[in-house]
């Protein structure tokens, strides 16, 4: 979906790979030579894991995810896997319709030997929905404050610790001062208490949106909202934190401006995507970035996986609002 999209050219030639390999055909050095991308034949293997793995009756079930133009590809897996006696559904999910505080569409697959399959009941909608006779209601989609601990207010009246440069600089929060950003209660408000950092910035009250890049068409969501879909790729980190023109801030007393922006940090944004607070992101932090975007939201992936695994997922596993 980034860059020059050559994957998409690349489509007919990753198609012909999957089915050469489902009929035991490596056909891929040659087909790679024709490729105007060097990774789209990457979205072949599966299939390669796969018709090794079915000549021993294996695996018992099959989970796949990529972004939302894969769709016809995994379609093309799924022909094939009925064929050995699987039992597939392939779809288009959100993340947020499962508590993810990000509206991320995704193309899955779901095959299994062994039952039926189908995506799970959503457990959030946009808008929440009551308890039924034939089932549960749906609670709101989990807003970007809610996760990021800034309480039960729309409008967070953030005193942050700005700097720091792009993904592969600083982070505009210093080292340590995420326990106090995630467990204020105080008006909604952040807490970084730090003194040396390279600037305080205090903010009146105003509320703010999260904007993922710098191009005319880029997301904008309010932290009342899920985030739109983060992705950082080789990209240095352009996703910022913005005040909402419409809410003017209160005046200052200190006499201090809102930034123009604030970087979101390795930790936010992996918050926004599921992650446990003090997951350990590694390398730079444009690597870290790269990492996140890149990854499958775990509450998500735990929804998708819950029936085959037999278990229920719950909400407070991943610390995020029921």
């Amino acid at each position: 979906m980034a860059s020059k999209r050559l994957g998409l050219i690349d489509q007919p030639l990753v198609h012909q790979a999957v089915a050469d390999l489902a009929n035991g055909l490596d056909t891929r050095g040659k087909l790679l030579a024709a490729c105007r991308d060097e990774r789209s034949l990457l979205a072949a293997e599966p299939m390669r894991y796969l018709h090794a793995l079915h000549a021993v009756g294996q695996p018992e079930w099959v989970a796949m995810e990529e972004v939302p133009d894969v769709l016809p590809l995994w379609r093309q897996y799924a022909q094939i896997l009925r064929t050995w006696g699987f039992s597939v559904w392939t779809g288009i999910v959100n993340a947020a319709d499962y508590g993810v505080p990000q509206t991320r569409r995704r193309a899955i697959l779901l095959a299994s030997r062994t039952g039926e399959t189908a995506p799970p009941e959503p457990t959030h909608a946009r808008a929440a929905t009551p308890d039924t006779l034939f089932g549960p209601g749906r609670a709101r989609w989990v807003s970007m404050a809610e996760a990021l601990g800034w309480g039960a207010t729309d409008r967070p009246v953030p005193t942050v610790c700005a700097g720091g440069g792009n993904g592969g600089g600083p982070e505009p929060f210093p080292s340590g001062s995420r326990k106090a950003l995630t467990t204020s209660r105080d008006h909604g408000t952040w807490q970084a208490r730090h003194t040396d950092s390279t600037a305080q910035v205090r903010h009146g009250r105003s509320s703010w949106i999260l904007r993922s890049n710098s191009q005319a068409n880029a997301t904008v969501r309010r932290a009342d909202e899920p985030a739109g879909t983060l992705f950082f790729g080789h990209r240095v980190n352009e996703c910022v934190w913005v005040p909402d023109p419409t809410t003017p801030p209160a005046p200052d007393p200190g006499g201090e401006r809102n930034p123009a922006a604030i970087r979101i940090t390795a930790t936010e944004a992996g918050i926004l995507q599921s992650f446990p607070t003090t997951y350990p992101w590694q390398g730079t932090k444009s690597r870290q970035f790269e990492q996140i975007g890149n990854a499958v939201p775990p509450l998500l992936a735990a929804q998708l996986l819950a029936p085959h695994l037999g278990t229920r997922v719950r909400q407070s596993d991943f610390g995020l609002a029921a």
